[in-house]
């Protein structure tokens, strides 16, 4: 397309020239063919459940250094497997394998992972449906499941 349109009758050819245009902004795409959710394991949903598959630990980035506990789970939803990242201190101990856990968002910058650990987008908030801070504090004892 040329230049803008003008005249009496320009109106029409202004709106079609606006949403041709839409569709080199990669904001706009994404968002009318829902790009975010397609891939998002969550489907666009702010928690899930999941079962834990193994703990693991991921190295920092620089200049930090040490190992952050991480869980890998299996969302029962869909079957996609992703990291998330046990919060607090101990609480590699209240997760066993085979748990199931509740996780969300992590709250990095555009949905990104959070700070000095890489990779990593998730966190646990939920032990076989008990509060994961409730149990950390000493409020819970882990159930038996």
């Amino acid at each position: 397309m040329g230049k803008k349109s003008n005249g009496i009758n320009a109106g029409a050819r202004l709106v079609q020239r606006r949403a041709t245009f839409a569709w080199r902004k990669a904001k706009i795409k994404s968002r009318v063919l829902k790009l975010k959710i397609k891939s998002d394991p969550l489907g666009g949903v702010s928690q899930a459940n999941g079962i834990v598959l193994e703990k693991t630990q991921v190295e920092r980035k620089q200049p930090h250094s040490g190992l952050i506990k991480c869980a890998k789970v299996q969302l029962i939803k869909n079957g996609r497997q992703v990291t998330a990242f046990l919060p607090g201190d101990g609480a590699t101990k209240f997760v066993d394998e085979h748990d199931e856990v509740m996780i969300e968002c992590i709250g990095g910058a555009k949905g990104r992972s959070k700070g000095d650990i890489p990779g990593v987008r998730w966190q646990v908030i939920k032990v076989n449906d008990q509060s994961l801070a409730a149990l950390l504090s000493g409020k819970l004892e882990k159930a038996r499941k």
